[in-house]
């Protein structure tokens, strides 16, 4: 990740404060004094700023949770109750959302803070499938597998879907596989074949499973099967 991306995320530095800590030459990376608010660090970088540790490197950890409705996928938010504050006895510090879910879409959510392996899990050009699945408000088209299969057009960005795979469970449900992760894309491709969805449940991302013993907001942290299966 970028230095000034990593204090803004995991300090709270604001840019004008680091572009004068670089400009002072008071921020060290490994020992190394910053010229660039570019500079790459890691999870496992030794960085001081006025000749202080920002932090311990702390060990990685990773979550999953069963995500229930009305939650919000973030790490803080005002008026909504947020994933992260259901995690009850856990320390939260410096873990975010890997591969986020609108507020009313239930299942699989993955809390880390592992910024690079939670990138490898949501960088589209990893094509790691995430299967969803997917109530609707009308019976589907017999047209919608191949539709889906060939790409759906989303508007207004005229950005052209992935393959994606549908697997029938019955008329108005199904299994969804697609290998992005646009703004609420699951909804926009049904919408885009005059149809709706009406309940939404993500069921995996990768071979990350979501554990069905997990009740609405429950979570347990992955075993190491799973992290290293990223």
């Amino acid at each position: 990740m970028r230095l000034d991306r990593f204090l803004t995320k995991q300090a709270q530095f604001s840019r004008q404060r680091i572009l004068q800590l670089i400009a002072q030459r008071q921020i060290t990376v490994d020992q190394t004094v910053v010229s660039s608010r570019l500079h790459p660090v890691t999870a496992f970088s030794h960085i001081y700023i006025n000749g202080q540790p920002l932090k311990a490197n702390a060990p990685a950890r990773y979550f999953m949770m069963n995500k229930p409705a009305g939650i919000l996928s973030a790490t803080v938010d005002s008026q909504h109750t947020t994933a992260l504050e259901l995690l009850h006895q856990t320390d939260t510090t410096g873990l975010h959302i890997a591969g986020r879910l609108d507020r009313a879409t239930t299942g699989l959510l993955i809390i880390t803070n592992d910024g690079q392996w939670s990138r490898r899990l949501t960088e589209p050009r990893q094509k790691i499938p995430k299967t969803y699945h997917v109530h609707t408000a009308y019976a589907l088209s017999p047209t919608t597998q191949d539709a889906f299969a060939r790409g759906i057009l989303l508007k207004p960005e005229h950005i052209t879907t992935q393959p994606a795979q549908l697997t029938w469970l019955t008329p108005q449900s199904v299994y969804l596989t697609i290998y992005e992760g646009r703004y609420h894309q699951v909804k926009r491709m049904f919408a885009a074949v005059g149809n709706r969805v009406t309940q939404l449940h993500r069921v995996s991302m990768g071979t990350i499973v979501l554990d069905e013993t997990l009740k609405a907001g429950d979570y347990r942290p992955l075993n190491t099967a799973e992290i290293d299966s990223i």
